[in-house]
């Protein structure tokens, strides 16, 4: 059935009603439930009853209990009572009899208190006198400590009652015994095989037997020097062992000279600084720190240039070194926490910066010595003529100076960026921070290499002997290659890898110490123009060489008729010829003028020469070669070159036929010299123009020469240009 508690179907509830209970059972049940209801009542009903019997006897035995206690107690009091009034009875006679001692021994009062004071004073002067021979049993057996405390002890009764005859013997030997003790603690503060625990012992002992404080000081830390001073001379012999892991060595300074100087530091504030202050001497305790102050500066100075100086002479590995010094700064750390008058962690960090700028400088050193590699064995392939020809030659070279060399930034910056990782312990400090990734990384690694690259570029142009010239073409588009992505994109790689930008949020002065991005690619610019034009009189010089020995060697005066174009034109051409492939290889072809058709290049030759020929009378002949000279001194030979393939061909032309124009000029010549020159002329002009940005230089400069060569020959009577093609065309 289900009833709810406290209603008076309830059983076991307050308002329980029997015959409401027995009606719901009746009307709710059959018989066979009630009959099993009726059994589980009765069950309980039992139950119930066995733990009433039990509660029952179980008070029972208790209420027997208390009522014998109750009745022992009744006669435990009965007997106390009794006792104390025969307590009562003694203390009224002990105070009867006390009145009676008090009142005979009242008149000898005075006298016993005097007897009493004797019988001390005796003992003590018994102690006295047998001190003498009491100390120097604890001095022979070594036991200092209770040498100073019998004598403290008797140092009363001796300073009051010296003076006395009997007593100045035992004071004098006792002072005696004193002082050979404060010369064997002495000796103590000088022994350097003492441990820091008997040595601080001695000091507590001297200090007891008040022995000035200063002085114990001073000693105490002159010491404590001498034992530093060997920590530090075995440091420094480990500076030169180049086998010397550098975290072995930081962890030999803090396991040897720091943790000396951190028990030097404790120690004297234990039992110098503490126990002044605790006196209320001023005075003496700003000494006792001032000494402290002093020996603690001198000795880190000292550890800090080791360290410093085995940091500059080791070279290695960046990890290993942030590892290192993050030990190192953590140590000092430590004992600033011990010594609070300076905080050696700034010195600590002009180290790491100081190691963290040798590092970079290092690394700039590999880089600069990579980029020499990469450009020595491309200067050793040019010097094969195979290479030369090899098509893909020009694109490895000029990939391996610079996508390889960038990439090997990116590894350097990698690499330094270890001083600034977050679990390292002095990467918090934003000076530091700044030094490293601005000064050190952006502007001495990668803008000092930027400017390396094109002062060394510059550097080739004196270099002696002169590298090959295709080298020049190469380090030129290598230049170029640099302004135009290469330097923007390492400027970006710095500044997002070490967050560049939040030292500098404003556009402010303070920025104008970052080297800017246009800057330089300015500067890479400038460097890949002098080297393009440096190439371009490098290959103009080596074609004029020719031009000129083949016009300097030649007997002009005695020449025969021409049968063929000059070994050395057809040598030009393919000078010519070759320099233009080696530059196609790595330059755009550039712009060019409208280009006139062959037929009307070949006509317009053929006036020229045609001109020359028809043109007997010596008035034509200066006037046409005013005219040409008009158009020719508007020709530029050695400007600046473009950074295109016909370009940089043009210039050599320039320079070229230049060259052979002022050579011709020192000549004289005979008819047959003369058309000599004209059919190398007319063959240069054949093959020439398409090098060329404007033909009509070619045209003109040969033209010149042709001019020239009229001028100095001492019968000019030039060949038909129909035989002149022939001849050309044939040869």
């Amino acid at each position: 059935m289900d009833i709810k508690p406290g209603s008076p179907y309830d059983i076991n509830g307050a308002c329980f009603n029997a015959e409401l209970y027995v009606k719901k059972v009746l009307k709710e049940s059959n018989l066979k439930q009630v009959i099993d209801h009726e059994r589980e009542v009765h069950q309980d009903i039992q139950s119930l009853h066995s733990d009433m019997q039990t509660l029952v006897y179980e008070n029972y035995n208790k209420f027997i209990l208390a009522t014998d206690t109750i009745g022992k107690m009744k006669n435990d009091f009965k007997s106390l009572e009794e006792e104390m009034e025969s307590l009562l009875f003694k203390m009224d006679e002990i105070t009867s009899t006390s009145e009676i001692i008090t009142s005979s021994l009242h008149a000898n009062r005075d006298e016993i208190s005097k007897l009493s004071e004797t019988h001390t004073l005796l003992k003590r002067l018994q102690f006295v006198y047998t001190l003498p021979t009491t100390l120097n049993k604890h001095l022979i057996k070594g036991d200092y400590e209770q040498v100073v405390q019998e004598y403290l002890h008797a140092q009363r009764v001796l300073t009051q009652y010296g003076n006395q005859e009997s007593l100045k013997g035992i004071l004098n030997d006792c002072n005696k015994i004193v002082n050979e003790l404060k010369t064997i603690l002495y000796s103590h503060l000088r022994d350097k095989d003492i441990t820091g625990k008997e040595l601080t012992k001695s000091v507590n002992l001297l200090l007891q037997l008040d022995e000035p404080v200063l002085s114990l000081c001073k000693e105490f830390l002159l010491h404590s020097n001498n034992r530093l001073m060997e920590s530090l001379h075995v440091l420094k012999s480990q500076v030169d062992d180049i086998n010397q892991d550098m975290i072995e060595f930081i962890d030999l300074g803090s396991d040897t000279f720091l943790s000396q100087l951190c028990l030097v530091i404790a120690s004297f504030n234990d039992m110098f600084v503490e126990n002044l202050s605790k006196n209320d001497e001023n005075e003496e305790t700003e000494i006792s720190i001032n000494q402290l102050n002093i020996f603690v500066e001198d000795n880190m100075i000292r550890y800090l240039e080791i360290v410093q100086c085995y940091i500059d002479r080791n070279t290695s590995d960046t990890a290993i070194l942030v590892r290192a010094l993050d030990r190192f700064y953590r140590k000092i750390q430590a004992i600033g926490k011990l010594f609070s008058y300076k905080d050696f962690t700034l010195n600590v960090m002009e180290i790491i910066s100081s190691a963290a700028r040798r590092q970079t400088k290092l690394h700039l050193d590999m880089l600069k010595a990579h980029f020499h590699d990469k450009l020595a064995t491309v200067r050793q392939s040019l010097v094969s003529l195979q290479k030369l020809n090899d098509n893909g030659f020009a694109t490895e070279s000029l990939a391996s100076l610079t996508s390889d060399v960038i990439e090997k930034i990116k590894g350097i910056l990698q690499d330094i960026s270890a001083f600034l990782e977050p679990k390292v312990s002095f990467s918090t400090n934003n000076a530091l921070r700044k030094s490293i990734s601005v000064d050190y990384v952006r502007e001495g690694l990668v803008v000092g290499f930027l400017h390396y690259l094109s002062s060394a570029a510059r550097s080739y142009t004196i270099c002696i002997p002169c590298p090959p010239a295709f080298l020049f073409l190469i380090m030129t588009k290598m230049c170029l290659e640099y302004q135009i992505s290469g330097v923007g994109h390492l400027l970006k790689l710095v500044d997002e890898t070490y967050e560049i930008n939040k030292y500098f949020e404003t556009k402010n002065k303070n920025s104008s110490q970052l080297s800017s991005e246009v800057e330089l690619a300015s500067d890479m610019h400038s460097a890949a123009q002098h080297l393009v034009n440096y190439y371009v009189r490098v290959e103009g010089l080596s074609i004029s060489q020719m031009l000129k020995k083949s016009v300097e060697t030649r007997d002009w005066l005695h020449s025969l008729e021409p049968r063929t174009v000059r070994a050395v034109m057809k040598r030009v051409v393919e000078e010519i010829t070759s320099v233009d492939s080696q530059v196609g290889e790595l330059f755009e072809e550039g712009m060019r003028t409208d280009r006139s058709s062959d037929s009307s290049r070949r006509t317009q030759m053929s006036r020229h020469i045609r001109a020359w020929s028809t043109g007997g009378t010596a008035t034509n002949t200066q006037t046409f070669s005013a005219i040409n000279r008009l158009f020719s001194e508007r020709i530029d030979i050695f400007s600046p070159v473009q950074f295109s393939r016909v370009s940089i061909t043009t210039g050599i032309i320039k320079i070229s036929l230049k060259t052979l124009l002022e050579c011709v000029r020192l000549r004289t010549f005979n008819r047959y010299g003369l058309q000599q020159v004209q059919v190398d002329i007319h063959y240069l002009q054949l093959y020439l123009w398409r090098f060329v940005s404007d033909e009509n230089l070619v045209h003109l400069l040969l033209d010149e020469i042709l001019s020239s060569s009229v001028h100095r020959c001492l019968n000019p009577v030039l060949m038909e240009p129909s035989v002149v093609e022939i001849i050309c065309e044939r040869g």
